[in-house]
């Protein structure tokens, strides 16, 4: 297919970041090609020659009854240049903590034999260290694994997690991810890092019934998902660790973080360790001794 002459891009300001994702998401779905995310600002390019504002409209119109908020779309034509190059220019291997290394495919990073070097093939820039609250994650991650542990990771998306888990030295790493086009993405990255022997993925919604038939499974619980997913599924985390486990948990606004907080104290949680960057907060909890009533 011949490459169009000119491109319509999309701007759209987020009045929130929790909601990043689902209007990214909801660009994606209106025909952008990617989603490049600036701060409060993502921007998509759609290859079509239709009257702009018309397809404006619709991209609005969309977002709105996907976010259930009012959203401004600003658009503008640009000539055609290789968007994925110019997007691609911007990734670069990244150092998160002491010896974590992400690095795209495209990138071969500078790393001393101790490091542990992750190549991922990213997509949109999720999952790759780009996001704060994936390397505040990360960070706290590099901490958490004893040897030989059994590993959870909620939403896995491009797996990063996962596969950190797995060269930290944990043995078995069960990545679980609703989305199959993320899934299919996770995979390849597994393959290429060469865990597919300890990394099981799984396409499933982790949900109170998904972790009730795993009670007291894992050593380490690490979910990087919205405070109003993470806030239900409290109890069913704790109860499908073993009892001192960790749970580590990310995607929560600093503005979000006490609420959580507390709600995991009073679920018998005792906060541990927490990393803050930018507007994201990540904690990572230990799990309470449980005391089974009788059958």
């Amino acid at each position: 297919m011949p490459r169009p002459e000119r491109w319509l891009v999309i701007d759209i300001v987020s009045p929130s970041a929790e909601l990043n994702g689902l209007l990214a998401e909801g660009l994606i779905a209106s025909g952008g090609t990617a989603v490049e995310e600036q701060g409060d600002r993502l921007r998509t390019w759609l290859s079509v020659q239709d009257d702009a504002d018309a397809v404006a409209h619709r991209v609005r119109r969309r977002l709105e009854e996907a976010a259930g908020i009012s959203v401004r779309v600003d658009w503008a034509w640009h000539d055609d240049e290789d968007w994925l190059a110019k997007w691609r220019e911007g990734l670069i291997a990244r150092r998160v903590g002491r010896t974590i290394i992400i690095a795209p495919t495209w990138v071969r990073p500078e790393a001393s034999p101790e490091d542990i070097v992750i190549v991922i093939d990213p997509q949109m820039a999720f999952g790759t260290g780009e996001h704060a609250s994936t390397r505040g994650v990360l960070r706290l991650l590099e901490h958490a694994v004893p040897p030989g542990s059994h590993v959870l990771d909620v939403g896995t998306g491009s797996g990063v997690h996962a596969m950190v888990a797995a060269r930290l030295g944990a043995a078995r790493v069960d990545a679980v991810e609703v989305d199959p086009d993320a899934l299919i993405n996770a995979a390849e990255n597994v393959e290429r890092n060469g865990l597919a022997a300890r990394v099981r993925l799984e396409q499933a919604l982790v949900d109170a019934e998904w972790l009730g038939a795993v009670p007291d499974e894992y050593d380490l619980i690490v979910a990087n998902v919205l405070s109003q997913v993470l806030l239900p599924l409290l109890k069913p985390f704790r109860d499908a660790l073993h009892g001192g486990g960790s749970l580590l948990l990310g995607g929560i606004l600093q503005s979000e973080a006490e609420t959580l907080i507390e709600a995991a104290r009073s679920t018998g949680y005792l906060l541990v360790a927490e990393d803050r960057e930018d507007e994201w907060w990540s904690g990572r909890f230990v799990a309470p001794s449980r005391t089974r009533s009788p059958s």
